[in-house]
């Protein structure tokens, strides 16, 4: 006896995932400026806020900045100095004197 042919299973399509609209550009993304003085750190290209931090932190590691008994506060060199107006400044203070060297 002729067997039927065997039926195979055909697959649904899932409906496609809807694709979220992007974020709105954050004040954090924005690129800005930095004056001549972050500039020697970070160099002259506009960058946003969060790689200027992340670049100064490189800075401050590759340096070896970072006080050995207080690894809060950054001894800063001539080149940081002349961004935060002294010789050291907390991790918590640094945003506020970046912020002033960026437009």
């Amino acid at each position: 006896m002729p067997s039927a042919p065997k039926k195979t299973a055909t697959k649904v399509k899932a409906p496609a995932a809807k694709t979220k609209a992007a974020p709105a550009a954050s004040a954090f993304n924005k690129p800005l400026t930095p004056s001549k003085e972050l500039a020697a750190v970070v160099g002259v290209e506009p960058l946003p806020r969060t790689e200027v931090v992340s670049k100064v932190w490189a800075y401050i590691k590759k340096h070896k900045l970072q006080n050995p008994a207080n690894k809060r506060e950054i001894l800063a060199d001539d080149k940081l100095q002349a961004v935060f107006g002294k010789k050291s400044v907390t991790m918590f203070e640094m945003n506020k004197y970046l912020a002033k060297h960026l437009k």
